[in-house]
């Protein structure tokens, strides 16, 4: 018998033959960039449904191999696929968890093994473990502990205990967007379950110097620190823009309630022009229906068309509550942040502004200038493993 992580995969069941064996790949070498980022020597089996790691500290390992598009690991038992050798691994890993009595259920699963079926595998493991801890009692319906047994042709399997992935696809098989990022805690949510759903992400970060509160560019760096740690190995760019020139001259327009739809704007455009050149198909925000003056839906509607890539917002129909315990979850969340303030927001900004209104505006404003300085300002950093790299 041996230890081994069990990897296991849901949605790609989903596609066509020849994309989930493309997704796989990119799924078994997304798990390897992570185990080899915690230094883990490994060895890595696959067989329908179902990956398998080989290395030195299987629990270490099932930690790590928790990667978007992973359903569950399980550290697992592996040993001939009979009723007998998986029933003795049973046994043992009963005696390891420490439990004499109380209820239990066997959960049996056969595949490609002929001789026995699922059930009669179940009862059997269920009868030596009776037989081993006779003060168990079985409760197949509300049990108090599980042992998990798998036979297939390949091997057999035990395990009691599964430590839940991301779910998802695979990072890295949906394409590239590049997604602003803020120091407050929609933005990080909104990058992490695009990632969920297999874009690789460019995050761009707009610094608004003495114009913003001076904790606000530390905690969107802090972000993007957090957000490395769930693709460990994998890099991610990270983007800062320096917004001073446009904050500067938008304070010389007369009408304040304008300001935050033309700095929406204007970031959607920067998005795009710097998402173009780094190969982004879209662009990516935290914008929520309803909750501040510049996403009401007139206004949303009012800012979208100044991009040129598509604009995601994942975040669109959330309860803010939804999303403070999303960013707990994946740990963006900051219990006590700093000065996050932005001093550019006028005391009663404009929650339906029209597009003629706002470009009435805009022509005030050197936009070709403003736009071409910020682009140039833009210095690149990488995030990779919970660190950030200066490039």
């Amino acid at each position: 018998m041996q230890q081994q992580v069990m990897v296991r995969y849901g949605e790609l069941f989903l596609k066509s033959e020849s994309v989930m064996h493309h997704y796989i790949r990119i799924l078994t070498r997304n798990i390897g960039r992570a185990l080899e980022a915690v230094g883990l020597a490994h060895t890595m089996e696959e067989h329908r449904g179902r990956l398998y790691i080989n290395c030195d500290d299987p629990a270490r390992a099932a930690e790590a191999a928790r990667v978007f598009g992973v359903v569950d690991t399980s550290v697992v038992t592996r040993t001939d696929p009979t009723m007998e050798a998986i029933a003795a691994a049973a046994v043992e890993r009963v005696s390891a968890s420490g439990r004499r009595n109380g209820s239990f259920a066997v959960r049996a699963r056969r595949e490609a093994v002929k001789g026995f079926t699922s059930q009669e595998l179940g009862a059997f493991v269920g009868s030596e473990i009776l037989d081993a801890y006779p003060d168990f009692r079985v409760d197949l319906t509300n049990p108090e502990y599980e042992v998990f047994v798998e036979a297939r042709h390949y091997g057999g399997f035990v395990t009691d205990s599964f430590s839940p992935g991301p779910g998802g696809l695979p990072l890295g098989t949906q394409g590239r967007a590049i997604c602003l990022i803020s120091a407050g805690i929609d933005s990080p949510v909104a990058a992490w379950l695009m990632m969920r759903r297999g874009t690789d992400l460019l995050l761009l970060h707009m610094n608004g110097g003495r114009h913003a509160g001076a904790a606000t560019r530390d905690d969107a760096f802090a972000h993007a620190k957090t957000l490395s740690t769930h693709c460990m190995g994998m890099p991610i760019g990270i983007i800062e823009v320096d917004m001073e020139p446009f904050f500067s001259a938008l304070l010389t327009l007369k009408e304040p309630r304008f300001r935050c739809i033309l700095c929406k704007r204007f970031m959607h455009r920067v998005a795009s022009r710097i998402g173009e050149e780094y190969q982004c198909s879209a662009i990516v925000n935290g914008d929520n229906l309803g909750q501040v003056a510049s996403q009401t839906l007139e206004n949303l509607a009012t800012v979208t068309p100044a991009a040129t890539l598509p604009v995601l917002r994942p975040l669109i129909t959330y309860d803010k509550e939804e999303i403070v315990n999303l960013a707990k979850k994946i740990r963006t969340f900051i219990a006590r942040p700093g000065d996050h303030a932005c001093r550019m927001v006028p005391k009663k900004p404009a929650t339906a502004a029209t597009i003629h209104q706002i470009e009435e505006e805009e022509a005030k404003l050197p936009m070709d200038d403003l736009i071409q300085k910020a682009v140039e300002s833009a210095v690149i950093r990488t995030a990779l493993s919970g660190s950030v790299i200066d490039g």
